[in-house]
């Protein structure tokens, strides 16, 4: 089908079924950098190696690894940190010198809300493509999510987002405790650990949500209650909160800024859920959350999401994962682009069955200009990137 003549799926935004001309034609080359993968669990881009180039830095469920962009070769910097997965990594230059630091936590058990998790700074040494040091940090149970974050007052912390609060069963109990962590000089030294916020019992994801200069003045999360938004305070730990979307249809697992214009939300609903929504602001002078839109509701186990202007038309597009994780082979998973036209949204497949997408994330990896896709597969057990070759 020529993706000028896309026909928009009937989703439950009430759209209908509608013949849409697309303003650009989207192109993507899918090119597979690992099809060794575990699990897949956290995929991230930065200049690990600085040469100027992102590469990319894969949390698998046993090893933690770098491939060098642009041959994208395998350099293996941590393996079995615990007895149990790695879950999530997090990776970004935060003292300046061009190259990234990483971090990561693992200890893996969503059901053990006492005595699971674990999180660690990976130190180099001189050879960044050999076994990095790993320093063990205090940690939460069920630690699931983790990122570097550039604050105004604090400069570069680490955050971390358990899925459960301490000891809690069937999400009750007490609440999930979200950290930031304080680097120290020397990075084998004592990390401080504030509280930001503990008003949830079950969270997913989240996301920062930086000004033009990158820095962080609030944290968008998502949680079974509901999408909400912390405004960081430059002299408090704690941070105030305000709710973006509710608790409809089990609230939000994944969550990304889709635009700072206009102030809207991306999220997937719920954890692990069907729905790709967009949560719009509230009116002038209206208080709590504003319009929820359903812009898909026909996602197998949606897991991995991102946004950004991937075809140049001065907006943001969204790109959603789903993996169908304990569904038949026969139920297909795959990466689409949506893409806003007209008032309406038009769902483009990127990848149609080859990705079981447990997590992705955008860059721009040939300095073509172009945001580009990278994706790990869970059952797929692969490592992908769409190269962006769409017309600009």
């Amino acid at each position: 089908m020529n993706p000028r003549r896309l026909v928009a799926l009937a989703l439950s935004a009430g759209i209908g079924l509608q013949v849409l001309a697309l303003p650009i034609e989207p192109r993507f080359k899918a090119v597979t950098v690992d099809s060794n993968v575990g699990v897949g669990y956290g995929v991230t881009t930065a200049d690990v190696d600085g040469d100027g180039k992102p590469d990319i830095v894969l949390c698998d469920a046993k090893q933690v690894a770098w491939y060098r962009n642009p041959g994208w070769e395998k350099h293996v910097i941590a393996e079995n940190l615990t007895t149990q997965d790695h879950v999530c990594v997090a990776a970004a230059d935060i003292d300046g010198d061009g190259r990234a630091e990483i971090a990561v936590g693992a200890g893996w058990n969503p059901g053990d809300t006492t005595g699971s998790g674990a999180l660690f700074y990976l130190l180099p040494g001189e050879d960044r493509t050999a076994r990095w040091e790993p320093v063990r940090l205090p940690h939460l149970p069920t630690m699931h999510r983790i990122r570097w974050v550039k604050e105004a007052a604090r400069g570069w912390t680490l955050w971390s987002v358990p899925l459960h609060g301490v000891g809690n069963k069937d999400a009750k109990g007490e609440g999930v405790r979200i950290q930031r962590y304080l680097p120290p000089k020397d990075r084998r030294g004592t990390w401080a650990v504030e509280t930001v916020a503990d008003a949830w019992h079950k969270t997913h994801n989240f996301d920062p949500r930086p000004d033009f200069e990158g820095t962080v003045r609030s944290v968008f999360v998502g949680s079974a209650e509901g999408a909400f938004e912390l405004m960081l305070d430059p002299v408090r730990e704690r941070a105030a909160i305000r709710s973006v979307g509710g608790p409809e249809n089990g609230g939000v697992g994944e969550i990304r800024l889709l635009s700072e214009a206009t102030g809207t939300v991306a999220a997937i609903s719920p954890m692990h859920g069907n729905e790709l929504v967009v949560f719009h602001p509230p009116a002038s002078g209206t208080a709590g959350p504003g319009r929820r839109e359903v812009v898909d509701d026909s996602l197998i186990d949606g897991h991995a999401l991102a946004c950004g202007d991937l075809l140049g038309q001065g907006r943001p597009q969204i790109v959603a994962g789903w993996r169908a994780m304990g569904r038949p082979r026969t139920v297909k998973v795959g990466v689409a682009l949506y893409i806003e036209a007209g008032g309406r949204w038009i769902k483009h497949r990127i990848d149609d069955d080859q990705m079981a997408c447990e997590d992705l994330c955008l860059a721009d990896l040939d300095a073509d200009g172009r945001l580009d896709i990278v994706a790990a597969g869970r059952s797929t057990r692969n490592l992908r990137i769409y190269l962006n070759e769409t017309p600009r």
